[in-house]
């Protein structure tokens, strides 16, 4: 199996502290506004296809590399493969953003893009995550939908 591996020694980071929540955070009659360190522990989680880490091991994504705007109900993500020719970006892409679909209120509008320069495939994959009909049909398709489900919510 190593063989097909195309990244097999990703370098591993450390993990974030967990965020203390504040009592007006779980009052349900104060409007929460999301911010970026919200979006990131919703995708943070994710399992890379290739490998059981998380995308934050490998540091796929990182909160500085997300932005929220809560007046324009918009999120922006950007995620860093871990190496240039990586197969599997627009399967990682596909999977952040159905994990925030699946999380966020319906108001927001959610763009999933490769960090700018880190893909040797880039703009194509950017392309392919912005077309809402392209990523509907992907998400009709039931293996690809297993893969996605299996890397969001990884099995025990």
């Amino acid at each position: 199996m190593d063989d097909k591996l195309e990244n097999k020694n990703p370098t591993l980071y450390n993990k974030s502290v967990e965020r203390c929540t504040t009592a007006e955070e779980h009052n349900d009659q104060v409007r929460d506004l999301f911010d970026e360190r919200e979006i990131f522990d919703l995708i943070k989680d994710i399992v890379d296809p290739e490998h059981p880490l998380s995308l934050e091991e490998l540091r796929v994504v990182e909160e500085n590399l997300i932005k929220v705007d809560n007046e324009k109900n918009e999120i922006n993500v950007n995620f860093t493969p871990t190496i240039p020719h990586c197969s599997m970006a627009l399967l990682i892409g596909l999977s952040i953003r159905v994990q925030l679909l699946r999380s966020l209120p319906s108001r927001f509008k959610v763009s999933v893009k490769v960090t700018p320069g880190t893909h040797a495939s880039e703009l194509d994959i950017n392309k392919q995550l912005a077309d809402k009909e392209r990523v509907a049909a992907a998400l009709e398709n039931t293996s690809l939908i297993k893969v996605i489900n299996q890397c969001i919510v990884p099995e025990e």
